[in-house]
């Protein structure tokens, strides 16, 4: 079982899973986002999903002091920073722009891994391939509604949340070469993350908008919504506990910068999900994007 589970096909797989599961959690999300504020989503996503590591995982594991270092900047940048400008940039701008500008993220990991870690990544058929799939995932965001129109705050925003996937990538790595188990790297990198969102949250308390601790009758009604538990436990179990744990062993077999590549597909798993479970309309406009984005996958991969 260990020989299969360090296979390429064995990456590949939990590559494949982690971009399909991400791919449903904007519709659990936008649910939530009825009863909860996106900071709120976040905290309790992750608390969840350090626990549900621990389950997985029962056992310690000794580390060098000296990288907690890496752990807390990976929790910083792929969790605190990452997930939270994502959240907030979708309020300043479309969903379209911000799935379209994240998207980006394969070529900041390729960036910032050339430059810190003297990787070559960058190559005529990785640029190629990475135009081709902006152009469908573009496609795809539009899905024959409304053009794109640019909104400086929440455009940048996006591209900050793009540019921190590109370093946590980068923090992945080098936590990879030290050989820890990946599960229970990923349950530490979720640990640093959450101590790193109380600050934001005592910050963001002093709004309606952002309490964690909600009067009684608000509370009690949110958190005794079946639905609302159904959406934080698939969060933070499946989407975050699980889906980080297999992207990491994934970036361990396969390279980061490879397997990063697979994030232009996670617009087209949303807009396929959204189609069966909201009813959303795919047109024309949106199936073509999704060949294209694909097409681009591959030619980069190659």
């Amino acid at each position: 079982m260990s020989k299969f589970t360090s296979t390429k096909f064995f990456g590949l797989f939990m590559a494949a899973v982690s971009v399909f599961f991400w791919g449903i959690t904007f519709v659990c999300t936008k649910y939530l986002l009825n009863d909860f504020s996106a900071l709120e989503i976040l905290f309790i996503r992750f608390v969840i999903a350090y626990f549900g590591l621990w389950l997985m995982r029962p056992k310690w594991e000794k580390i060098s002091w000296h990288d907690n270092i890496y752990f807390a900047l990976a929790g910083l940048s792929g969790v605190v920073i990452y997930q939270f400008s994502e959240n907030i940039a979708i309020d300043y701008t479309s969903a379209s722009n911000v799935s379209v500008i994240v998207s980006t993220c394969p070529m900041f990991t390729a960036i910032i891994s050339q430059i810190f870690l003297k990787q070559k990544h960058i190559t005529a058929r990785f640029v190629l391939g990475f135009v081709i799939a902006i152009f469908g995932i573009i496609l795809v965001s539009v899905n024959g509604r409304d053009k794109l129109s640019l909104n400086p705050a929440g455009d940048m925003l996006a591209l900050l949340a793009s540019v921190c996937w590109g370093f946590y990538s980068l923090f992945v790595s080098i936590i990879n070469g030290k050989k820890y188990d990946a599960i229970c790297s990923t349950r530490r990198v979720f640990f640093f993350a959450v101590i790193l969102m109380i600050p934001l949250l005592m910050a963001g308390g002093r709004t309606e908008s952002t309490k964690v601790i909600l009067s009684s009758a608000a509370n009690a009604a949110r958190f005794s919504n079946p639905m609302n538990w159904i959406n934080l436990l698939f969060l933070g179990l499946v989407a975050s506990g699980f889906c980080f744990a297999a992207w990491n062993k994934a970036c361990h077999i396969i390279g980061t910068v490879k397997v990063s590549a697979g994030i232009y597909l996670i617009p087209v798993v949303t807009i396929v999900f959204a189609f069966f479970a909201l009813g959303e309309q795919i047109t024309l406009m949106g199936a073509a994007g999704a060949a294209i984005t694909i097409a681009g996958l591959f030619i980069s991969e190659r």
